[in-house]
């Protein structure tokens, strides 16, 4: 008995005597379109353990590690070693073929083109200097003239989002496109303003109501007004509110500029993992920046994007294009005045703004199991490290127990259990929700990180086969047929039927990894108990038809159950020449 569900959603099933229950359909199918939304769900923490000579330890189980929450030790609940070079190979595996129309065997599909390594430089074109782009432009030229493969595909992202690039194998285009980047900050430079302010000062002045900040912003402001502080009528008293009102207003107006950079920066970012979850192999991300701040308002949105990565398996990496940096005592000699007695604070904020902004590269590094690479005049190896991915990534991942959706911060910290002569990477912490998760949408959540993962599930048995027709020279048809075993299914017994609702994602992608057409299908299936008790049952075919074009295109089938919410995926590589 073999049940087959067509793309457009006729069901053929064996006749079978009405039961008690009526006429009650047995199974209907809908079509939708493969739309996906994004949550938050499981923490996930990546852990990489280097040896003293900085190779990854793969060796580690379990039971080695220790996980805190808030201080509070935690159950792993899961755990899994990730290796590089498995996530290339997993990415060029051909989907078995049937028979074509004479019924001789199909040839295998052709591999040898699919990209099995996606590289994304993201210059940060918003905060770093001319000098430091082109240094940094150069080097990565360097480096990839040198190491570039045909499997390999990059792309070019800015933080301004201008002259950018999306994922080829074209060298010529990415020099070009590379040439083409330039300084396009948003924010003048502190030096300029009256009073002296920078995004770190503002954001201490508005939001976190510093008054040694405030205080001395008002002296700079007092000088460069020109303002008279005359001991007589009243005049300081003036002078010193006239100095705040400007402060205050000069903080608000450059807190707003430089959020409108953070926000345009992240976006990109979220933008290029969002990109790079469809494509197969590894995927690695460098930012070239000199650091950003984050003020408390993007710390949700680093969170977000920082769990969105994990679960894509994309590496975020980072390299300050600045090299061998120093901050100067007395701070920019260009800046058109100086006030001896504002030095100190404004040196403070100065080195206080560089921690936090490399502070962010780094977490950013360390969240996904990446490298960050500063104080390095050497930019060409720092590109050559950056573009290696860990050997070996421990993820571990816990459910909170007790979790309060209050939206607080939860650090996190990782220990080994008696293992000396060892150091750890690990994501530094995570954001409660503010609000329970829908269930509808984590399972949405669910599927469509399936779909855009490599990764195989198998909580239950999928076997997935192509078959394509050409119809016209340059056209085609590609069916896809997911075939699962009823049986192995959770079944709800209600009103002597057997109850589940299947969602079935069929997708295909491009050589370049680029989703080019996704069929969702809900099947909701109230089956007779004789329905599953046959010796003779095949199984469920879910077939879905793509109109192509000939070339060499990735595949991919989910399945995710409703009662259990159990998953199945499988993927693989069909050439139609």
């Amino acid at each position: 008995m073999l049940i087959v569900v067509n793309a457009a959603a006729q069901i053929q099933t064996p006749q079978n005597p009405p039961s008690q229950a009526g006429n009650v359909s047995e199974m209907t199918t809908a079509d939708a379109p493969a739309t996906f939304r994004s949550r938050v769900n499981l923490v996930m923490v990546p852990v990489v353990v280097r040896d003293r000579d900085g190779h990854a330890i793969g060796t580690l189980k379990k039971e080695d590690f220790q996980l805190f929450d808030k201080g509070k030790p935690q159950t792993i609940t899961r755990f899994a070693v990730e290796k590089a070079g498995d996530r290339v190979a997993a990415s060029a595996i051909a989907v078995p073929a049937t028979p074509n129309e004479n019924g001789a065997p199909s040839a295998p599909a052709d591999t040898s083109n699919i990209p099995t390594r996606f590289i994304a430089y993201l210059f940060d074109d918003v905060h770093l200097e001319f000098g430091d782009i082109i240094q940094a432009r150069q080097a990565a030229e360097k480096h990839l003239s040198k190491s570039f493969q045909p499997a390999d595909r990059v792309a070019i992202y800015t933080t301004s989002g201008q002259n950018m690039l999306d994922f080829t194998d074209d060298l010529a285009k990415i020099r070009e496109t590379m040439d083409r980047i330039q300084p396009r900050g948003i924010t003048g430079r502190p030096s300029e303003e009256c009073p002296y302010m920078t995004y770190y000062m503002a954001d201490q002045i508005v939001n976190r109501q510093n008054p040694s900040v405030l205080n001395a912003a008002e002296q700079d402001a007092i000088i460069c007004l020109n303002l008279i502080v005359a001991p007589v009528s009243g005049g300081q008293a003036a002078a010193l509110q006239e100095a705040e009102g400007t402060v205050r207003g000069t903080a608000q107006r450059i807190l707003s500029t430089g959020e409108q950079d953070t926000n345009l920066a992240l976006s990109v970012l979220k933008n290029a993992i969002r990109r790079m979850s469809a494509s197969p192999g590894q995927r690695s991300i460098i930012v070239v920046s000199p650091g950003f701040y984050l003020t408390d308002r993007f710390r949700f949105d680093e969170d977000d994007l920082l769990t969105a990565a994990i679960k894509a398996s994309v590496t975020l990496n980072a390299i300050d294009a600045r090299g061998l940096y120093v901050s100067l005592p007395g701070g920019d000699v260009s800046e058109t005045f100086q006030n001896s007695a504002t030095a100190t604070i404004k040196d403070q904020m100065r080195r206080e703004s560089d921690l936090e902004s490399w502070g962010t590269l780094a977490e950013l590094a360390d969240g996904t199991g990446g490298t960050f690479v500063h104080n390095s005049n050497d930019l060409e190896g720092a590109f050559a490290r950056v573009t290696v991915a860990p050997e070996f990534v421990y993820m571990l991942g816990f459910s909170p127990q007790n979790l309060k959706f209050d939206g607080k911060f939860h650090a996190l910290k990782v220990t080994l259990k008696e293992i000396k002569g060892v150091t750890s990477q690990a994501r530094r912490g995570y954001y409660a929700p503010k609000h329970e998760v829908d269930p509808v949408e984590q399972a949405k959540q669910e599927i469509r990180e399936a779909v855009f993962s490599r990764d195989e599930l198998s909580d239950i048995p999928l076997d997935v086969r192509t078959q394509f027709f050409k119809t016209g020279d340059v056209t085609a048809k590609l069916s896809v047929m997911a075939k699962m075993d009823l049986r192995k299914l959770p079944f709800r017994k209600a009103d002597g039927r057997n109850n589940d609702a299947v969602t079935v994602v069929s997708s295909v992608f491009d050589r370049n990894g680029n989703l080019i057409n996704a069929i969702q299908k809900l099947i909701t299936m109230r089956l007779r108990d004789e329905m599953l008790t046959a010796p003779v049952v095949g199984g469920m075919v879910m077939r879905s038809t793509f109109d192509l074009t000939p070339g060499s295109y990735m595949i991919r089938v989910v399945i995710r159950d409703q009662e259990g919410q159990l998953m199945a995926a499988r993927n693989g590589v069909v050439d139609i020449p």
